[in-house]
Parts: structure tokens; C-alpha cells; sequence
């Protein structure tokens, strides 16, 4: 029983959607997957002893170059495809709304990925129908709560975010 349950929890990760709001616009950061080159959200294993926000916060910035607000008030679980040598895993990922205040012209994962800014309405034709439509239905669902908590956590004069890379 117990090793079922320490199988389980290297198969969950834990993923953000980043997004920013400028006025009454709301846009979500893609990066592309290191396989498949796919439009997907940042997301991974977390590290011994790493809380849930902590690992958010470092995938953030391997995969996206991102730094910003974890709202932890709105945790999504979703199945997601990986491919892996033996074919397609099923993978629970909890995602978390991320409030971009920061993007790095250099991250750590920039040789492998490449990031896109797509607007709320159109982040369905961006992302994996499979794996994340659900999920950002989900988060435009709550879009209410999310932007309510998000301008509480907005800085004043933040500078504008760089263009997708």
C-alpha cells in the first residue's frame, strides 16, 4: 500500500497557468513542451520537502522565465498526456493561477522552449485540446475570483511584460 502511494505522488505534479490582466484583458503564457513541441503550461515534479507553492514558483521560472503570484486559493486538478518511452502516461497535474509580475529575457530552460501570449478567448486554439481545455474552461470559470485576487496582488507601475519569444 505504501509503495502505491509513493508511485502516486511521482506521478502527480504541480503546474501554474500563468496569465497577466492589462485593463479588461486577460492573457495566458504558453511555453512548448521539450518533446513534442506542443503549446503547453509550465508544470513538473515536486522536489523533496518543496511545498506545492515552491514548486510552482521554480517551474515557473525553469520553463517560462516567469516570476510572479501563486493564487493559492484556486487549485485545478487535471489528467494530462505525457509521451514516455513505453507511450502515453496519464498524469494528474494540479495547476495554480500565476500572476506574471516578472519575464526574463534569460531562463534555464530557454534553449529548449519557446513561449507564446495568448489572449483568455483565444488560448483554446493555442493550447492541446486534450490536456488543457478543460483546465483553462475551468480558470475562465473562476475568472471572476482570479482577477479580484490578482489586482490585490498587482503592483502599482508594473512595466510592460516583453513580447513572446
Amino acid at each position: 500500500m505504501q509503495e502505491a502511494r509513493n508511485k502516486d505522488k511521482q506521478m502527480h505534479r504541480v503546474g501554474i497557468i500563468p496569465f497577466d490582466i492589462r485593463d479588461d484583458l486577460l492573457a495566458i503564457l504558453f511555453v512548448t513542451s521539450q518533446t513534442r513541441g506542443r503549446w503547453i503550461l509550465p508544470k513538473g515534479k515536486r522536489k523533496k520537502g518543496e511545498s506545492h507553492m515552491d514548486a510552482c514558483l521554480r517551474e515557473g521560472f525553469e520553463e517560462a522565465g516567469v516570476r510572479g503570484v501563486v493564487l493559492e486559493d484556486f487549485p485545478m486538478t487535471h489528467v494530462v498526456t505525457k509521451l514516455s518511452d513505453t507511450g502515453k502516461l496519464e498524469i494528474p497535474v494540479t495547476y495554480f493561477p500565476f500572476l506574471v509580475t516578472e519575464q526574463a529575457e534569460d531562463w534555464p530552460e530557454k534553449k529548449f522552449r519557446q513561449r507564446h501570449w495568448a489572449l483568455l478567448e483565444d488560448a483554446p486554439r493555442v493550447a492541446y485540446p486534450e490536456d488543457f481545455h478543460l483546465v483553462l474552461g475551468q480558470f475562465d470559470s473562476l475568472g471572476r475570483w482570479i482577477r479580484e485576487a490578482a489586482r490585490e496582488h498587482k503592483p502599482q507601475k508594473q512595466p510592460e511584460l516583453m513580447p513572446a519569444q
